[in-house]
């Protein structure tokens, strides 16, 4: 089931049970600091800069959030300690709302014959082949058919997870045997997607540190030759970023958007960290939608990212 098919409510308690922990962390400790006050001072300030960046949400962020807000108490805009949470709120989801975070990943039926091609990079461990087979899922369910390129031929055990994935969501598969070569796969891929007239290409790439020139330039000459099978392929480049690796993510989202061309995010493992904070890192510091976040394991478990929802779900109170 997709968002689109998810009434809003469903939607926001999957998205706000996901962000349990950076909620705890986050809300719960700024609940903490503001209990009981009778006035805000500079001390309780202090403190709620200190839950922010202890949340990843940055140094620079959450220096910046606490400014204004104290702007806000010397100009005797805001003196309830009460409303600070909501002060915090308003001025984290501007952030958000001020980035291009709010488009949605659309594919464009406007390429002729070719179908349109979607490269996953990232490093290892990010979860990227899941996240792919997580998005095969969503497009075959929107009646669009799906083809996998196994181009990671490098990590034991690559191709048959992704299979795995592949009959999951119903989609088909191109691949060779471990060791081939990627762009080879990406070739024959792209040629099959083509003849069959699929609607969709979804590219697993093998994961990689930023630091490793000869890989990072292998990536490119895949990109090279997708562009030569279908015009303007990738169409999309989607880094994969774990969310649980906080602030280190930032170095991750830098290095690779040089090298591959990164269009949009996709943060994994929100339901498993108390910093999903470095969302508002990552936002600030590259300007680069974020398209989608898993929030768990199962096939269902990737969705649209929401500034609203995302933000909503970190200070909403009811449990």
């Amino acid at each position: 089931m997709t968002q689109e098919t998810i009434p809003a409510k469903g939607f926001f308690q999957r998205l706000k049970a996901a962000v349990q922990g950076t909620r705890d962390n986050l809300l719960g400790k700024i609940e903490t600091i503001v209990r009981g006050k009778k006035e805000i001072n500079p001390e309780m300030l202090d403190e709620l800069e200190a839950v922010l960046i202890g949340a990843d949400i940055g140094v620079t962020i959450a220096a910046e959030v606490i400014e204004k807000t104290r702007q806000c108490v010397d100009r005797k805009l805001l003196s309830d300690p009460d409303h600070l949470r909501e002060s915090i709120r308003q001025e984290l989801l501007l952030i958000l709302r001020q980035s291009p975070s709010a488009a949605v990943l659309q594919p464009i039926s406007s390429f002729g014959s070719g179908p349109w091609v979607v490269m996953l990079v990232g490093v290892n461990g990010t979860g990227k082949t899941t996240t792919l087979g997580k998005l095969a899922h969503r497009h075959i369910l929107k009646g669009k058919s799906v083809l996998i390129c196994a181009a990671d031929t490098f990590r034991a055990a690559a191709v048959e997870q992704l299979t795995i994935w592949a009959n999951r969501a119903g989609a088909e598969i191109i691949c060779q045997t471990k060791g081939g070569n990627p762009s080879a796969v990406i070739f024959d891929a792209l040629q099959a997607a083509v003849s069959r007239k699929s609607d969709i290409v979804l590219v697993d790439t093998a994961g990689r540190l930023h630091t490793k020139g000869n890989l990072m330039q292998e990536l490119e000459k895949m990109k090279h030759i997708a562009e030569r099978q279908v015009p303007g392929a990738p169409h999309e480049v989607l880094l994969v970023l774990d969310a649980t690796t906080g602030q280190n993510g930032l170095i991750q989202a830098k290095e690779f958007t040089k090298a591959a061309g990164v269009t949009g995010l996709i943060v994994t493992k929100l339901d498993g960290t108390a910093k999903g904070g470095v969302v508002f890192s990552i936002v600030r510091e590259f300007n680069i939608p974020i398209r989608y976040v898993g929030i768990g394991e199962k096939i269902d478990d990737l969705i649209d990212f929401s500034p609203e929802a995302f933000v909503d779900g970190i200070f909403d109170q009811n449990n």
